[in-house]
């Protein structure tokens, strides 16, 4: 995890998640709505999951 996306998944978290898939915006986005703190922790979360193995 790079220092500038955390530093941005903690800014505006819809933003830091926008290579991960619709799904993950839209689920950042709501809860960013909801409440600040819960956006930017469902961001990190995001973040830090590892790729899909294929």
């Amino acid at each position: 995890m790079d220092f500038w996306r955390v530093l941005l998944a903690i800014l505006f978290p819809p933003l830091s998640v926008i290579d991960k898939g619709c799904g993950s915006i839209l689920i950042v986005l709501i809860l960013t709505l909801l409440g600040w703190i819960p956006g930017v922790i469902a961001a990190l979360i995001i973040l830090n999951r590892p790729p899909h193995a294929k």
